[in-house]
């Protein structure tokens, strides 16, 4: 048995499916920005680079593509649902304020390690 999702017959399960997705991307990246100052703390100053990179890769992508996300723009061939929310499982006000919430978090997390890898002589 595979698994293949039939994007016409069905938008609806296609619509989850990309939610889910987005969902998921979305998580690992806020778990990335969030372990940035945790890997601080450790002096795991490596991951914290690699984690920061990750999501340095994940701007570049938002950059290009006029700070939105591509799977937001797969989820609109399946809705006109205006809500912020439309494309991920987020409460609508996270979707309205993810960037400015995790792009600060992201940046202060990463002064932060920066700071502590200077400071402990890298």
């Amino acid at each position: 048995m595979s698994f293949h999702l039939d994007l016409k017959s069905n938008p609806t399960r296609a619509l989850v499916a990309i939610k889910l997705l987005h969902t998921v991307v979305w998580l690992f990246l806020v778990g990335c920005i969030v372990t940035i100052p945790i890997a601080g703390v450790l002096r795991r100053f490596a991951l914290a680079a690699a984690l920061a990179g990750l999501v340095l890769l994940e701007c570049l992508v938002l950059a290009l593509n006029r700070f939105h996300c591509p799977i937001g723009d797969w989820a609109r061939l399946f809705t006109d649902e205006p809500a912020d929310n439309y494309d991920i499982y987020l409460p609508v006000w996270l979707a309205r304020h993810n960037k400015t919430i995790f792009g600060t978090v992201f940046v202060l997390g990463g002064l932060f390690t920066l700071a502590r890898w200077l400071m402990l002589g890298r």
